[in-house]
């Protein structure tokens, strides 16, 4: 067995570092409030590019942008390997769990993940002064203009983003970063997807699920917005029960909740489940959540994931309402693109908890992209006709913190 070649304490440092050092697509995730940490590798130099059917597809990683024109743009990366590790709860060393092999092993992996050293030299060095440019009053402007596009009639939402660069230190790496944003996030999808043809690297730490399907058919999605520090002035964590929402806040979010009932409407599915709005911590930040639950063997529609899922993308928590003209002003206008940032990424037909095969999928929001021993970190947040632009700056930034605190290696 290949397990037999590796360090416990190593396992996936090696892994990572054989698949990178080789090209293969390879993507690392951990679900929320699970201790289960998941290494699957591709065996394609270049993922397949498909339209996302749960049905059809076998076990794999979608890895989806923005822009996805009729679905079919979204990377999906083949469960050639995929090992999953637990924490030993006595001394806090990881344990191989279980792996998934295909009948034919790439022997080129095998011999170089022999030959790794886990103590090699890091892969990410800095090699140039951190560059920061102040767009604090571009982003203030593309809001105060969105504002007015609103009163005017345009559309009645509009998510702006913008983007921030920091310099990779060097003592980088991707593992140890990953494992330090589950540690800081528990109740995020913490993930890092490698696409070597593109020379990225994403990472991040998702509050948001767009789409799951469990084992036994417990179909779930939510509406996912509003924001406000977790901490009062004094430094202090809030109580979410004691959390107080502006009026902008709690349209923001029902904006998205409508949003997702209006798409059940359109596929006349009325029998669910809707929980909420209720107070959510996500790492530094409140958010108001309501939660969409659906029987899908009650209802007999097994195929609810797959159509939900082309129905959702994007949501106006990323996008606007009408989700037409609101794009438009953000292709128009936000001055950048977003590639993966605000698309979609999870596991699918995927082994968790010895529970069978289960899909999720998460907006990829709390994102960084590593390229060029940089890292680009992306934050939005909901305009409405209640906008006050210098707040939503200040949104951004605390949203860029997430990440921030992780890179800065200040746990």
């Amino acid at each position: 067995m290949i397990t037999t070649t590796l360090e416990k304490n190593n396992c996936r440092q090696q892994l990572w570092k054989s698949a990178k050092q080789l090209a293969f697509p390879t993507a690392m995730w951990r679900l929320p409030r699970q201790t289960e940490k998941h290494f699957l590798t591709s065996f394609s130099a270049i993922p397949e590019q498909t339209k996302i059917d749960f049905e059809e597809l076998g076990p794999g990683f979608a890895f989806s942008p923005f822009v996805n024109i009729d679905g079919k743009n979204t990377f999906f990366l083949k469960a050639d390997l995929h090992y999953i590790f637990t924490e030993s709860d006595l001394n806090n060393k990881e344990d191989l769990q279980e792996v998934i092999v295909p009948s034919s092993l790439n022997p080129q992996f095998i011999d170089l993940l022999a030959s790794l050293d886990s103590d090699q030299k890091k892969v990410y060095q800095s090699t140039f002064d951190n560059q920061e440019q102040s767009q604090k009053q571009d982003y203030i402007n593309l809001v105060e203009k969105a504002v007015d596009q609103i009163n005017a009639g345009s559309f009645q939402k509009v998510v702006l983003s913008r983007t921030k660069k920091i310099t990779l230190s060097s003592d980088f790496e991707v593992v140890t970063v990953f494992d330090k944003l589950c540690k800081a996030y528990p109740s995020a999808f913490v993930s890092a997807v490698s696409l070597p043809h593109l020379g990225v690297i994403w990472m991040g730490a998702s509050p948001e699920t767009l789409v799951s399907q469990n084992a036994k058919g417990i179909f779930r999605t939510m509406a996912l917005a509003g924001t406000q520090s977790a901490y009062d002035a004094d430094g202090n964590l809030i109580r979410p029960s004691e959390a107080l929402w502006r009026q902008k806040e709690i349209e923001e979010q029902s904006f998205v909740t409508r949003y997702i009932i209006n798409c059940l409407k359109k596929i006349r599915v009325r029998e669910f489940e809707e929980e909420g709005p209720k107070t959510v911590i996500a790492g530094n930040l409140m958010h108001l959540r309501t939660d969409i639950i659906i029987d899908t063997v009650e209802i007999n529609f097994p195929q609810l994931a797959t159509v939900m899922l082309d129905l959702l993308h994007p949501t106006s928590a990323v996008c606007g309402m009408p989700k037409v003209p609101a794009t438009e002003f953000i292709l128009a206008n936000e001055g950048y693109d977003r590639e993966f940032y605000s698309g979609f990424l999870g596991p699918i037909n995927m082994q968790t908890n010895g529970n069978g095969q289960e899909s999720h999928i998460f907006v990829n929001l709390r994102t960084m992209k590593l390229q060029n021993e940089a890292a680009i970190l992306y934050a939005g947040c909901g305009i409405t006709a209640d906008s006050n632009p210098t707040k939503e700056w200040q949104e951004t930034e605390m949203k860029t913190q997430t990440l921030e605190r992780v890179l800065n290696a200040e746990l």
